[in-house]
């Protein structure tokens, strides 16, 4: 039977999996999951925060739930997984959003220790957490991988526009989503005999709505909006949008892409 185009973005009984899923970014992405139908976990160290959140997310009627994974362990990273099979029976969703920042700046700078540290989570906790899901999707033949990279992960970062100001991006950061886009177009190639899809979305930079939290200094905003084609940065919004599509059945032909959200930033 033929779905009508608003039921393809539906995501009803899906269970999807949100790493850092109270952050920022993982706090829209949650929403957005959950507000399209699915059953949402969210994930992190920081269990009160996303306890927190998943509250939030029930109080409007929501099914939403808490659970604490560190991807620094791979102990961690295999009891979640056990735990999330045990008690939903599968996963259909997996966003894998979470990125570890340890303010690392220029390579001069950059200690072993430092680099070890980051790639613990962004490379080494986010490879154990699709291997174990993916084995287990691709029992039932079916699965849903989103990557949250950057567009640091497919153009170097532009340092003017960060001028005088303390801000600046870690040669960590940078590596980490170049790699994380190679990650997706690997599995998506490499998994689709399994009917299971991996995407990326690439966002802008982004400049929350409703936060207290001081995220970018005035300079850095300025010269950023000025460079971007909407001459703005991504709000709340933008980014629910990209993560539904991708889950839902409205894209199931679509794997192995990375989508661009930017506001043109990547354009010119």
């Amino acid at each position: 039977m033929l779905r009508t185009t608003m039921e393809l973005f539906r995501l009803d009984q899906k269970v999807a999996v949100v790493t850092g899923g109270s952050g920022l970014y993982g706090a829209h992405i949650s929403r957005a999951l959950c507000e399209a139908g699915a059953i949402v976990i969210i994930a992190s160290r920081g269990l009160e925060a996303c306890e927190e959140q998943a509250k939030q997310l029930r109080s409007y009627g929501h099914r939403a739930a808490a659970q604490q994974l560190d991807l620094a362990s791979e102990q961690s990273i295999g009891e979640f997984v056990q735990r999330m099979i045990a008690e939903y029976g599968h996963i259909d969703i997996l966003v894998n959003n979470s990125v570890s920042r340890t303010g690392l700046n220029d390579i001069e700078q950059t200690t072993s220790e430092g680099w070890l540290q980051a790639q613990q989570v962004n490379g080494l906790g986010v490879m154990l957490l699709t291997k174990a899901v993916v084995a287990s999707m691709r029992e039932r033949q079916s699965g849903n991988i989103i990557n949250i990279a950057s567009i640091q992960g497919i153009l170097g970062p532009h340092f003017p526009v960060y001028g005088d100001s303390d801000m600046t991006s870690g040669i960590e950061y940078t590596y980490s989503k170049w790699g994380m886009v190679g990650m997706t177009k690997w599995l998506a190639n490499y998994y689709g005999k399994h009917n299971i899809r991996v995407n990326c979305i690439s966002p802008g930079g982004y400049n929350p709505i409703n936060t207290d939290r001081e995220i970018q200094s005035e300079e850095f905003l300025r010269n950023y909006m000025e460079r971007t084609p909407l001459r703005r940065m991504a709000d709340d919004d933008d980014i629910k949008g990209a993560i539904v599509y991708l889950a839902s059945d409205a894209s199931k032909y679509v794997t192995g892409h990375n989508l661009i959200v930017d506001g043109g930033w990547s354009s010119w």
